[in-house]
């Protein structure tokens, strides 16, 4: 069953490659027939891997989104965010990926602070000629830069389980590890575009613009963002959550506010999204991911060993949380340090970085958010970019991660 399983996760992709199709209804069809009809499973139990959660942040982020580009709110905020450079508009691509970062260093969780920075990137990538791509995977890049400082939610996950483990954290190494990785990693994306710009010709200085007008629909809806940051990154409430609850309030406020917004929901992505995280959820319960586990355990090199745990980290979290996965691959990585000489948190600080460079993957929150506030027209185009470059990043970062950590910095 564990082979079959595997099989039908290529065959979703084959499938959705040749067939007119949503991704996502291949993969519930599928997970709904391995389920219930091979795994014996009834029909609840497979669909009980639904990302409520991450439902719910699309549909609410998307919609609230919605209602700010309509009434001229985004518009505003694009103007006011490009102004702080001036005449140096070609460094707007640092500033999203420092506002990104830094709202993780200081404890907001990856999705909110991609959630707030990534509308403002997007328009400002039309704007002013950038790469919308280039913008998204600097915004998530960014956010994962600070995602693992001491005071972070990521941070705090990674030193608990390694406590509850019997290893002594090390939070700054983790943290600058981790901030060091995606940044050159962002450097390498923002060069690679800056040099076919420069050959193109493309120039990003431009004159400051005053900001536009702002009605009284527009304010209403600047403070249900503001009131949207404030939860999700000051107390953070679910972002989803929070971002219902400034609807209803802007419905109250500001009825016209809500003309035309609800079309602004990606429902596709949703549904591809769906899908597959509930079929890679029904690998889990059938004991795919745990075979592979116990199949990396028995590799006699710990080296190798943690090369195919970062690996299996990469891959699987690119279609899952990877909040969740922190908790069980550290766990995982643990016996294979015992005995050897491999540098504790160089093998952390690996497994971390490849468990979540990978959440630019559209499966993730991360992604799907840059997806899913892209123009609608463009949104098929963004949603095929972001799988090419998935497929990179789970294909090369897991293994550039453990080449500079484990046998540089960790033997």
């Amino acid at each position: 069953m564990i082979l079959l399983s595997v099989a039908i996760l290529i065959a979703i992709f084959v499938a959705a490659m040749w067939l007119p199709v949503n991704m996502g209804l291949i993969g519930l069809a599928a997970a709904l027939g391995l389920g219930v009809f091979v795994g014996g499973l009834s029909v609840k139990e497979v669909l009980a891997g639904f990302p409520t959660d991450l439902f719910l942040t699309l549909l609410g982020v998307t919609y609230l989104f919605g209602i700010a580009s309509r009434n001229g709110a985004i518009d505003w905020l694009v103007t006011r965010a490009a102004g702080l450079l001036g005449r140096h508009t070609g460094l707007l691509p640092a500033l999203v990926f420092l506002v990104a970062g830094t709202l993780t260093a200081v404890g907001a969780v990856g999705p909110a602070a991609v959630a707030v920075v990534a509308p403002i990137a997007l328009r400002l990538a039309r704007t002013h000629g950038f790469s919308a791509l280039m913008m998204g995977l600097l915004v998530v890049h960014g956010a994962q830069a600070g995602a693992f400082s001491p005071i972070s939610i990521y941070g705090g996950i990674t030193n608990k389980v390694l406590a509850s483990s019997g290893i002594a954290p090390d939070p700054m190494y983790l943290f600058l590890a981790s901030a060091a990785f995606n940044g050159a990693l962002a450097l390498v994306i923002w060069a690679f575009y800056a040099r076919r710009e420069a050959a193109a010709g493309v120039t990003h200085e431009a004159h400051a613009e005053p900001p536009p007008a702002l009605g009284k629909d527009g304010a209403w809806t600047l403070a249900g963002l503001a009131a949207l940051a404030t939860g999700a990154l000051l107390f953070r409430v679910d972002i989803g959550f929070m971002a219902l609850l400034v609807i209803i309030a802007l419905a109250m406020a500001a009825p016209r506010t809500q003309d035309g917004a609800l079309k602004q929901v990606d429902w596709s992505t949703i549904l591809l999204i769906s899908g597959i995280v509930i079929y890679v959820s029904l690998m889990e319960k059938l004991g795919t991911l745990a075979a592979v586990s116990d199949l990396i355990g028995q590799v006699g090199s710990p080296a190798l060993a943690v090369l195919l745990l970062c690996y299996l980290a990469g891959v699987v979290s690119a279609f899952a949380s990877s909040t969740a996965l922190l908790g069980v691959m550290i766990p995982l990585a643990v016996p294979l340090l015992a005995g050897s000489t491999l540098s504790v948190m160089a093998v952390i600080s690996a497994l971390c970085i490849a468990n979540t460079i990978v959440d630019t993957s559209p499966f993730s929150t991360n992604g799907a958010l840059i997806v899913g506030n892209s123009p609608e027209a463009e949104r098929p185009m963004m949603l095929r970019k972001l799988l090419g470059y998935a497929v990179i990043i789970v294909g090369l970062g897991p293994l550039v991660a453990w080449a500079v950590f484990v046998p540089l910095l960790g033997g």
